[in-house]
């Protein structure tokens, strides 16, 4: 266990039961949602190949623009 993770655990401990579950839930979902990505990408290399592919393209072709935050 890295140090950084064992000073958020000691945190934990200091909370309540029930702020020590919703915690442990949304770390669970996390964990569980990067399990599915995981998956997902590892079932369509070729489909991820080809979609990266299209966005260098189209970034070297000029037809995309930066990311703007303020506009999201």
């Amino acid at each position: 266990m890295t140090e950084l993770l064992e000073r958020a655990i000691a945190k934990l401990k200091t909370l309540s039961a029930s702020q020590q579950d919703a915690i442990a839930r949304m770390i669970l979902e996390e964990l569980d949602d990067e399990r599915q990505w995981d998956e997902a990408f590892a079932r369509s290399p070729s489909l991820l190949a080809k979609l990266a592919a299209e966005a260098m393209t189209e970034y070297h072709a000029g037809k995309t623009q930066e990311l703007d935050p303020e506009t999201l």
